[in-house]
């Protein structure tokens, strides 16, 4: 059995897809824009803070393509959904016992993977079933401490839908070096990533461990939302996970290609995304997520992406 990037892509990351399409249109609508529009032109000289928001964002997307295409093949969409919601109980947790934001946002997203493991064990519920309820109710117990903390000022849009051209160069450095740290970490398991991902029975019959696999892909997924959280806020952060790699698949012809190409059409997302944003008063966040759903349109296109014919016999990854 061969692990290929040119087959359909699950149904889980196709609804999640159109729900990132929708709430990014709601919120380009809802959210404040300036009055005063700019003139559609290129600007002279960049900002400080825009050429900061390219860089981290950038570093952003070339870490959450390679990942994000695991997510694609393991069809955990929902699963990625789930860990972003958490966040914002993370978010809640730091501000409450005054520790650091990535580290709580971190060790949330660790805790609700393990209850999620422990209730797929039991399998009383489907694992849908169980990801829909640890996402909505970590989502809700977060905004319900963040109401209790009346001593404390948070601007919650900021934290939903990303602020990124607010990044400091420490931000920046983080970004950098934990993406840095994710990226070695899938050269390094790549593998049995894929070897478990094709099936998990003949990886184990090839001495590998699966379960150990995919509990250092969850610390990864909990890592990478951690760091990309100021970029596109909880609500979005799935779309640099999902959208990239979805459209990789149109042109790859193995899974190497496919991570390869999701950290570039994910890149020029983002740097699409923010030059939209910078030139038509667009809230930076959902205009990073609505450039990578029209580089997920586009090939659709015949004409841009090829379609299954016309792709090269794919070699997969023998599991």
């Amino acid at each position: 059995m061969a692990l290929s990037p040119n087959t359909a892509i699950p149904k889980t990351a196709t609804t999640t897809i159109i729900r990132i399409m929708i709430t990014a249109m709601i919120i380009l609508k809802i959210m404040p824009i300036t009055t005063t529009r700019r003139k559609v032109r290129a600007p002279a000289m960049l900002d400080d803070f825009f050429i900061r928001a390219l860089i981290a964002g950038i570093g952003v997307a070339l870490t959450a393509g390679p990942l994000g295409c695991f997510v694609v093949w393991r069809r955990m969409a929902y699963f990625g959904d789930t860990m972003a919601h958490s966040a914002l109980l993370g978010v809640a947790l730091s501000l409450f016992f005054e520790v650091n934001l990535l580290i709580a946002v971190f060790g949330v997203a660790i805790l609700v993977s393990a209850v999620l493991l422990l209730l797929q064990r039991r399998q009383s519920l489907s694992a849908d079933a169980l990801l829909g309820i640890l996402s909505h109710s970590a989502l809700a117990i977060g905004l319900v401490l963040v109401a209790f903390m009346t001593w404390v000022r948070i601007d919650l849009i900021a934290f939903l839908f990303g602020d990124i051209l607010a990044v400091t160069p420490s931000d920046i450095a983080l970004i950098w070096v934990g993406g840095a740290v994710v990226v070695a970490a899938i050269v390094y398991l790549w593998r049995p990533l894929v070897a478990s991902t094709v099936s998990e029975d003949v990886a184990e019959a090839e001495g590998m461990n699966p379960a150990r696999t995919k509990l250092f892909f969850m610390l990864l997924m909990a890592l990478v939302i951690a760091i990309a959280m100021k970029i596109v806020g909880i609500m979005l952060i799935t779309s640099l996970l999902i959208i990239p790699a979805a459209t990789a698949r149109r042109f790859s012809a193995s899974p190497e290609w496919m991570a390869v190409f999701a950290s570039l059409i994910g890149s020029a997302a983002v740097v699409g995304g923010l030059f939209g944003s910078l030139t038509y008063d667009t809230p930076s966040g959902p205009s990073i997520v609505v450039a990578a759903l029209l580089l997920f349109i586009l090939s659709l296109i015949p004409a841009f992406g090829r379609t299954t014919a016309e792709r090269p016999a794919n070699k997969g990854v023998q599991g």
